[in-house]
């Protein structure tokens, strides 16, 4: 029993994927990027014709096939995932739809108080990759790093040289290339995980607005 209830790695960029298509169904995409502080220019990286993705009726944005599509995590992972996080109740099946809904309070409380013992991450070796933490979009202009490598996920596409951090799922780079919103939650989530105090408060003040339920 255990073991199919630990959480993995995965299951939080899962979650705030639930979360980013519960956004983008409530809210033109332009306005919600732009209430969220997400710039234009968000991205960090080379597009390419994979990066545009095809728009899909809301239902079938929450299938298995859809969210392996969307985030890189294989359908039994992502089966896995959801099993998981109902059971603890990181997730619930919202009334009526049956659609898996994120439980934004407990996995705020999980991000902030528990995600960097669990999953710590560290800089590592300097590659070519895409921004995260304090380097991302999400986080310019709001903290100074002078003197500091920029940190980046490992990628083919990216356009940054700076200090590699482990994503959460070696997913990450590809799910964050067709999902602004995710982008910028999984970019604060690493400055909470690389632990620097400073970043981590303005990081988890972000967070707390992403994940805020809509009024």
């Amino acid at each position: 029993m255990r073991n199919s209830l630990s959480m993995k790695s995965q299951d939080v960029v899962l979650l705030l994927k639930l979360v980013s298509l519960e956004r983008q169904q409530g809210a033109a995409l332009p306005r919600h990027r732009a209430e969220l502080g997400i710039p234009d220019d968000w991205r960090g990286w080379a597009t390419a014709p994979e990066d545009q993705a095809p728009p899909a009726v809301a239902a079938d944005m929450y299938s298995v096939r859809a969210l392996e599509e969307s985030t890189g995590i294989s359908k039994s992972e992502v089966s896995g995932s959801l099993r998981r996080c109902l059971d603890v109740g990181l997730a619930k099946a919202e009334r009526g739809s049956g659609l898996p809904r994120t439980n934004t309070r407990a996995l705020l409380g999980f991000l902030m108080h528990g995600l960097k013992y669990v999953y710590p991450a560290r800089a590592g070796a300097l590659v070519r990759g895409i921004p995260t933490a304090h380097a991302a979009p999400v986080l310019a202009g709001r903290l100074l790093s002078a003197g500091e490598h920029m940190h980046v996920w490992e990628d083919a596409h990216g356009s940054v040289l700076g200090q590699r951090v482990e994503p959460l799922h070696k997913g990450v780079p590809h799910a964050v290339r067709r999902d602004a919103t995710l982008y910028a939650m999984l970019a604060l989530v690493d400055a909470v995980r690389l632990g620097q105090e400073r970043e981590s408060a303005v990081a988890g003040k972000l967070l707390a607005e992403y994940l805020r339920e809509p009024t």
